[in-house]
């Protein structure tokens, strides 16, 4: 398990289901908890923990960095593959009352295994959740403006790379066809780019290539000849494993925790293979989500996530001024964001 450095942990069991819910909360800093709510199998209560922890601390540097008055945190839901439509909505209420007893020191939306629908049903229970259907008033899936986030993340780097941001006769490789990666898909080949996707499941090849991106078996994905890889699934799709086989220029996508340990990205760098920071491509969904509790237009939200190109653009420019790899740069300027209200209280 990693290090503590969380404000709070907590571990409930439900009691209608008598799952455990975990809700960690890694920093109230700049405004409550923000994070999503995931529902996954894990193999024991401790992995879901040890998933919370990082996932929050991840959240507190994506809101910092993309200059958002909201902290870091994490919900997970332990699914222990019984869960029927009743159960299902059960423990999503067992989710509202763990959300609810944080009294507003966290908020919750939808993440990998849930939904905005699902968000209704915890709103049942609580005040402090996010990311509702549209028609509830609220930005409904946030996984198109991920996508857009990434896309502006992938156009910066291009710029950086070779001195020309059109994603246009580039080839991506997206390793992860859920909601986020098909979206990005269909924006990278509509904007012209060669796009080859794959997914673990076989199943989502119809959408993939419904999407104009060419399917490739997921074995070796990773390691194709490619101008960006684009890892959209689950976190550590760069370990130590694949690092040294990587043959694209750009690592850039939607995934959170994309290196399964942080000193890869001196491996990277050290190969020339240009690293987005994960928390700053990956930042569009949670900027919507955010705008959504300002009352901001969708015109407004769209604006807002396109920014991410001239952030990470100005994170590249750190890096390079400083000798150091982008992650750095991208930790330092949330770092010295959390540290602002300090200052202002001093």
């Amino acid at each position: 398990m990693m290090a503590l450095e969380h404000e709070e942990l907590h571990v409930r069991r439900g009691e209608r289901t008598g799952l455990y819910v975990v809700v960690a909360v890694h920093s109230t800093a700049l405004g409550p908890a923000l994070g999503g709510a995931r529902l996954w199998r894990y193999e024991t209560p401790g992995d879901a923990v040890s998933d919370a922890l990082r996932l929050s601390a991840a959240m507190t540097l994506k809101a910092a960095a993309a200059g958002l008055d909201l902290g870091g945190g994490k919900c997970v839901v332990c699914d222990d593959g019984e869960l029927d439509a009743v159960r299902r909505r059960d423990l999503l209420l067992d989710l509202g009352d763990a959300v609810e007893s944080l009294e507003g020191r966290y908020v919750t939306a939808e993440d990998v295994g849930t939904s905005p629908e699902d968000m209704v049903v915890v709103a049942e229970r609580t005040a402090h959740v996010a990311g509702l259907p549209i028609d509830r008033g609220g930005c409904g899936d946030p996984s198109p403006l991920t996508a857009r986030g990434v896309e502006a993340a992938i156009r910066a780097s291009l710029a950086w790379r070779d001195g020309d941001a059109d994603p246009a006769g580039r080839r991506v490789v997206v390793i992860g066809v859920g909601h986020v990666g098909v979206d990005l898909a269909a924006r990278l080949s509509r904007a012209g780019a060669e796009v080859l996707a794959t997914d673990v499941d076989p199943a989502k090849r119809e959408a993939a290539e419904a999407a104009g991106a060419r399917w490739v078996e997921p074995g070796s994905a990773a390691e194709l000849d490619c101008d960006v890889l684009a890892p959209c699934a689950l976190g550590g799709a760069v370990d130590t494993r694949n690092a040294g086989r990587l043959r694209a220029g750009i690592v850039c996508g939607s995934a959170n925790n994309v290196l399964a340990d942080d000193s890869l990205a001196d491996d990277l760098d050290q190969r020339g293979i240009l690293n987005a920071p994960d928390f700053i491509a990956n930042a569009g969904g949670l900027i919507g989500i955010a705008a959504e509790r300002h009352g901001s237009t969708p015109a407004q939200v769209s604006a807002a996530v396109d920014e991410i190109e001239g952030v990470l653009g100005g994170i590249y420019e750190r890096a390079a001024a400083a000798g150091t790899t982008p992650l750095a740069a991208a930790r330092e300027v949330a770092a010295e964001r959390l540290r602002a209200p300090a200052r202002v209280a001093a």
